[in-house]
Parts: C-alpha cells; sequence; structure tokens
C-alpha cells in the first residue's frame, strides 16, 4: 500500500527541505559584494584583535597555542560561510576552555576532540528542530551568573601561570590556585607575575583612553621584546608548526562515545547559547540586522565538525571580537572570513616569531578579559531587582566555579523555573463575581442572590496553582447551586482537570448542585479524557455561557421550593 510509504517519506522529504533551507543562499552572496573594501579592512583589525586570544585560549584549553590558532582559522572561516549571522566572528572563546580543562585531564587530547566532533553534530541536529529561537527565553540571571563565573574560572586558571608555576594536575582550578600560591610563596620568581599585571594593566587602561585601538597586541609586542632582550626567566610560548596539519580523523573512537556524551552535550549547549547571545548583541549593535538563529546553530555545528580534523578545539562564536568587527564596519561574512585568512597567513609567515611571546604575557590578556567580561553594573542592578532574581544570580555563580558550567546552568535554569512557577501559580484565583440575571424581576434576583452564586476561575489551572484552588473552593457554604465561570482559564492540565472533579465531587456530597459554564474546547477534551465531570454532561449541568446556566439554576431553585411546599402541605393534619 501506497499509504505507509508516503508518510514514511514526508519526513525525510521535510528534514531534507530544512537543511538545505539553512545552506548560503543567493542573498547571503549579495551581501559579500557589499562595500568589499570596507569587510576587509574590519576583518584585518579583528584578526590583530583575535591573535592574542586565540594563542592564549588554546594555551588555557590544555591543547596548546596551535589548536587555539587552528581553531580560529577553521571554525571561524567555517562558521562565517554557513552561519546565519553577518556580523558574527567565531573562535576558541574562554568560556569553552572552562569546559575543556575537565575533558583533557580526563581523556587527553583526542578526548577534546572527540567531543568537539560530537558537539558539532547536535547543534546541526538542534538547527534542523528548529531549537535556536528558544535560547531567548533563559534567564538574564542566569546568563550573567555564569558569565561571571566563567571570568573568575578563567582567571584562577591563569594564576599558576602568571605566577611562572608549571606541572600542577588536578581539575579544581580554585585548588591549582591555591596549589600555585603556596609554592610561589616558598619560591618566589616575580618576573612572569609583574609581566602579566603590567600586560593586562595596559590593555585595561588602552580600552579606556583608545578603544579603536588594538593594546592587546600591543601588550603582548612589548612583552616579547622584554623577554627576549632581558635575561628574565620568563617561559616562551615554545614552537609552532608553519601551517594547518592536514585533516585526520585519527582522533575518532567510537567506544568513548558514551562516556564523552555528558561533555559533548554541555559544550554543544555552551557553544548554541553563546553563539545566539552574541548574534543578539551584533543586531543591537547595527542597523536593520538580525540573525537567523537555526542558520546560526547549523555554521557553528559545521564549524566544530571541522575544527576537529585539524587539531582545533570546540569553538563558539566571541562577543568580544564580533563586537570589534561591528565597531570596525563589517556589515557581511566577508569580514569574517578575512580574519580567518589573516590568521592563517599569521601561522605561515610568522610562525617563529609567535613562539617566542611569553606565557606570562598570554595569561596577561586573559586577566584584561576577564575583567571586561563582567558587567558590574549589570549584575549590581540584577541583585538589586528581586529577591529571586538575586538568589539565581548568586547560585548560578557559585555553582559555576565550584562545580562545573552546565551543572551551574541547570541549578539556574531549575530555580528560574520554580520562581516562575510559584509567580504564576500565584495569579491564580477563584473570585465570586455577580450574577448577570439580565430582566428578571427583583424577587427572582433575590432567590437568585440568596441561593446561587457563580466563581470565576481566572489564569492558569494546573498542577502548582490546583492545590491552592482546591482550598479555596471548598471554603463555599450556605449556597444550593454553585456556577462555575471557566472562559478565562488559560490552562488547564490533567492535575488541574482532576482537582475540579474533586472539588466538584466535595460540593455535591455537601448537596450543592454544581454547573460549568464557558469552557474552551482544548480543555473539555482534557476533562472528558480523564472521564472529569462526565455525570454533569449527562445531567446537562455544563453550559456555553453563564445566563443559560443561571437560567437551569433558577428552574432547579423553582421546582424544590414547589417540592418543598407540598410536603408541608402533605404533612398538615385534615
Amino acid at each position: 500500500m501506497s499509504v505507509p510509504w508516503t508518510g514514511a517519506a514526508r519526513p525525510a522529504r521535510s528534514v531534507w527541505g530544512k537543511v538545505v533551507s539553512l545552506l548560503p543562499g543567493r542573498e547571503d552572496w549579495r551581501e559579500v559584494r557589499r562595500d568589499p573594501r570596507r569587510n576587509l579592512i574590519a576583518g584585518v583589525t579583528v584578526a590583530i584583535v583575535a591573535l592574542p586570544l586565540a594563542l592564549a585560549f588554546g594555551v588555557a584549553s590544555g591543547l596548546g597555542a596551535q589548536a587555539g590558532l587552528a581553531t580560529a582559522v577553521v571554525a571561524g572561516a567555517v562558521a562565517a560561510i554557513f552561519g546565519g549571522s553577518n556580523l558574527q566572528v567565531s573562535g576558541p572563546t574562554g568560556a569553552m576552555t572552562v569546559v575543556l580543562v575537565p575533558v583533557v585531564a580526563q581523556f587527553g587530547s583526542s578526548g577534546v576532540l572527540m567531543v568537539g566532533l560530537m558537539a558539532g553534530v547536535a547543534l546541526i541536529v538542534m538547527s534542523v528542530a528548529g531549537l535556536g529561537r528558544y535560547v531567548r527565553y533563559l534567564p538574564a540571571p542566569v546568563i550573567e551568573g555564569f558569565t561571571a563565573g566563567i571570568a573568575v574560572v578563567i582567571a584562577l586558571q591563569q594564576v599558576p601561570v602568571a605566577l611562572g608555576i608549571s606541572g600542577l594536575e588536578g581539575e579544581k582550578v580554585w585548588a591549582l590556585a591555591a596549589q600555585a600560591v603556596g609554592e610561589f610563596v616558598t619560591d618566589p620568581n616575580p618576573a612572569p607575575l609583574v609581566m602579566s599585571v603590567g600586560v593586562a594593566a595596559l590593555i585595561l587602561w588602552g580600552a579606556r583612553w583608545r578603544p579603536a585601538l588594538p593594546f592587546s597586541l600591543v601588550a603582548v609586542v612589548l612583552a616579547t621584546l622584554v623577554a627576549v632582550f632581558t635575561p628574565l626567566d620568563l617561559a616562551p610560548l615554545g614552537d609552532l608548526p608553519a601551517g594547518l596539519p592536514a585533516p585526520s580523523l585519527a582522533f575518532l573512537d567510537i567506544g568513548a562515545m558514551g562516556s564523552l556524551a555528558t561533555a559533548a552535550v554541555a559544550v554543544a549547549a555552551l557553544a548554541a547559547l553563546e553563539s545566539l547571545l552574541s548574534a543578539t548583541v551584533a543586531d543591537g549593535m547595527s542597523v536593520n540586522e538580525r540573525h537567523n538563529p537555526d542558520k546560526e546553530l547549523f555554521g557553528q555545528g559545521l564549524a566544530n565538525i571541522a575544527a576537529p580534523l585539524f587539531g582545533g578545539i570546540p569553538a563558539t562564536a566571541a562577543i568580544a571580537r564580533t563586537a570589534v568587527n561591528v565597531r570596525a564596519g563589517a556589515s557581511s561574512k566577508l569580514a569574517a572570513l578575512t580574519h580567518a585568512v589573516v590568521l592563517l597567513l599569521v601561522i605561515l609567515v610568522a610562525s617563529t616569531l609567535v613562539s617566542e611571546i611569553p606565557l606570562a604575557a598570554l595569561a596577561g590578556v586573559l586577566f584584561a578579559t576577564t575583567i571586561r567580561m563582567v558587567e558590574f553594573a549589570s549584575l549590581r542592578a540584577l541583585a538589586r531587582a528581586t529577591r529571586g532574581d538575586a538568589v539565581i544570580l548568586f547560585l548560578t555563580f557559585a555553582a559555576t566555579v565550584a562545580i562545573d558550567l552546565v551543572t551551574a546552568v541547570i541549578i539556574g535554569i531549575a530555580v528560574a523555573g520554580l520562581l516562575a512557577l510559584r509567580a504564576v501559580a500565584r495569579s491564580a484565583r477563584v473570585e465570586q463575581v455577580p450574577l448577570e440575571v439580565g430582566d428578571y424581576s427583583d424577587e427572582e434576583h433575590a432567590l437568585l442572590s440568596e441561593h446561587i452564586v457563580a466563581y470565576r476561575l481566572d489564569g492558569p489551572l494546573f498542577f502548582a496553582a490546583a492545590h491552592r484552588f482546591l482550598l479555596e473552593l471548598s471554603e463555599i457554604a450556605d449556597v444550593r447551586v454553585v456556577i462555575l465561570r471557566m472562559s478565562r482559564v488559560t490552562t488547564l492540565d490533567a492535575t488541574g482537570a482532576q482537582v475540579l472533579g474533586d472539588a466538584i465531587t466535595r460540593l455535591e456530597k455537601r448537596g450543592i448542585v454544581v454547573m460549568l459554564s464557558g469552557i474552551k474546547p482544548q480543555h473539555d477534551a482534557v476533562m472528558a479524557k480523564l472521564g472529569v465531570a462526565a455525570h454533569l454532561v449527562e445531567g446537562h449541568h455544563v453550559f456555553a455561557d453563564t445566563p443559560c446556566a443561571i437560567e437551569r439554576a433558577r428552574q432547579i431553585l423553582r421546582t424544590g421550593e414547589e417540592r418543598d411546599a407540598e410536603d408541608v402541605g402533605d404533612a398538615v393534619p385534615a
């Protein structure tokens, strides 16, 4: 039969169509041809800023400076071509190194390359599934909390290098930093510390004095000259290959996928989050630029699949480099692509000079980067906004520093979700409202007011609000008919429906007639599947609107009054 075949083919065609829609189109290439001179200049400017950062993040990841450069070149080019933003610049970032350090300690460099490849596949799946748009719902305190936590972790990672201490092993950066301080006190070598602090101070001062100038590169060049022409005891970066390695899958280990899955999910989540946040920042800094979130995830996925083939670490979009790109006048993907090409030329031409850069200078670059990562005014504002925001901010920050980034984000989102759930649940209420009696006579109106009460249910009736709803509804007394007006119920889940059924049963056991009005079709479907209030439907006590319910209640009361009168008449002796 053709029906099963058609049903199976449609999803395949739809997935393939989604993939095709994520590939670069004519509009992308049309943008590249627009104002190429300005975009080429912007790309060179970004490359000057990115060079010391790529070296520093490569070293911080544990795979070395060459891995950072390979990532900046390969991932930067692939993400520029296939990404969903005209302004985005991708490469190694500080947040990613925080996730990678424990992976290197446990699985080695091949484990990091496997994690990058797996994360790339996960990002492509996320893009095809259309998950890019949901990152916007991440709470601001969670973002600010883990950003501040990442900054602290990166700074702690650089403490041993800045103190000239090597050979330390462990996963907890704060423990390694404390150990490095202890060894430094025992056998101090002030030269690396002075250089790190000096480089960081020059970068921060220069950013305030002349923001347009690449003071990070200036500081690194000056530090290298000092290291080369003075007898100071400063460890150099070391030899770099004069080119990219040939692409290879020698690191591929199918058997290790299970043990690396958690780290791969963490890397994919971080790459998605940081890339889409960076793209949003870029849109805000530009005019008439809007990124495609799913396309951006697709580009980042391909970039993270390509980078490990050349020995690169997992990559993501970099907010700082993207901001430099926008300020330099970039308007198309040509700028980010140029940045990658310039870095490739540095590897091919100047690898010998780059190898003389002191590690302490790169530590200083990262110290300055961490200080500039943290928006202190934003942290202060969030901490003062509400008690809930302050709690989320602190817990996310503390978990990032003490545990790990993934756990921190999970904790932050969970706490934010619970607080939001509590707020939504509190918005649900049961409110007594005046009866809409229309043209009823004063006598009839008095009868209705005495024996019938209408309650309007406002807001979501779901698991978080159900218990409170049951308590409020159970307090109804001294009435014979209760009309529950449900037209303003926004959400009804299984728990809410069951609690509604319990409330109806409790009222009926007290001799109170219950009627429902204004039930929305989707809520009626939930109640029908659970068998809630089925007897009200059979007894014609469910109405489309409240006036019809009131008319039926009036008939019930009148019939009841007539029956009571007959019973009294039968009881009078002849």
